[in-house]
């Protein structure tokens, strides 16, 4: 019985094969996860320390993710430079507010100008809640931001799920940590508070200024004595598919910075790593040393100050 020779197969095709299934692969387990939208979209945060714990080398977007702020213009310092680079005028950010106002100049400085925001106020949690659940759905928006606290299993799976469905990027902002009530509460994974379908949670905090000694950046004309650039303590208590970490973030002019490594003067520091419309702008900071007023929070102490 005579046998068919083999197909010969170019010596080059089997790696590009190889290296195209195991994109595939990796993209169907990202699915799976739940770990971002499809062809796993990041978002670099510009510090190498930051993008090595994330999967990828950045924030997966198209899904959800969960900030609690010790202090409140830490928290909202955050998430605005992250909408900022997110948001477009074509592709706006939602933010929906509770109980408080945000301050426009402030927001803009962060590159949520009023082209590429909508903020929707929600007196009620269930209010807030469904608003966020519908906005992550469309498409048309960029990411979407809800102001609430203790949102449970089953709610933070329905964020998570519409988030994936559109592929807009989805942001539940926790200010209540930093209060009385809530200061002693933590996270955690083994309790009904750490029951979340986010893809990672974070925890932000103000951490003491420098003076212009130790800063790289020097004080501008007319600035407070003693008072240096903002300094924040973030913590990556969880990342699917990444590990957690901590770290002090100095806010400069061209993004962020780790304050335990050198400024390397890059002013293309975290690009966006993402082919979409979405991608948002490029990460522009303005004056380093602003109020909680220029931070986008109105009625809060400063997030640069130190404690």
């Amino acid at each position: 019985m005579s046998t068919l020779p083999s197909p010969s197969v170019p010596a080059d095709s089997a790696p590009r094969d190889r290296a195209g299934v195991l994109a595939d692969l990796r993209a169907h387990i990202r699915r799976i996860e739940g770990t971002g939208g499809e062809g796993g979209r990041t978002l670099p945060f510009g510090v190498e320390a930051i993008d090595a714990h994330l999967p990828n080398g950045g924030l997966p977007l198209g899904c959800l993710h969960a900030v609690t702020a010790e202090d409140p213009g830490a928290g909202t310092g955050f998430a605005a430079t992250l909408l900022g680079r997110l948001a477009t005028p074509k592709a706006p950010a939602l933010w929906i507010l509770r109980g408080r106002d945000l301050y426009a100049p402030g927001l803009a400085a962060h590159g949520l100008t009023p082209d590429r925001l909508v903020a929707v106020r929600a007196v009620r949690a269930v209010d807030a809640l469904w608003a966020m659940e519908e906005a992550l759905r469309c498409s048309a928006l960029s990411a979407v931001l809800g102001e609430l606290e203790g949102v449970d299993l089953t709610a933070s799976r329905r964020l998570q799920l519409a988030a994936e469905s559109s592929g807009v990027t989805g942001f539940l902002l926790d200010l209540s940590a930093g209060a009385p009530a809530c200061r002693n509460r933590r996270w955690s994974d083994k309790g009904p508070e750490g029951l979340s379908a986010a893809v990672t949670r974070w925890r932000l905090d103000a951490a003491p200024s420098q003076d212009e000694e130790e800063d790289r950046a020097p004080r501008p004309a007319g600035g407070l004595p003693g008072l240096g650039a903002p300094r924040w303590s973030v913590a990556l208590e969880r990342c699917r598919g990444g590990r957690p970490g901590r770290w002090t973030l100095i806010r400069e002019e061209e993004g962020w910075r780790d304050a335990g490594e050198p400024n390397t003067g890059d002013p293309n520091i975290g690009e966006p790593n993402i082919g979409d419309p979405r991608a948002g702008n490029r990460w522009q900071m303005s004056d380093t040393r602003q109020s909680s007023r220029e931070s986008g929070l109105s009625g809060h102490r400063p997030a640069a100050a130190g404690r």
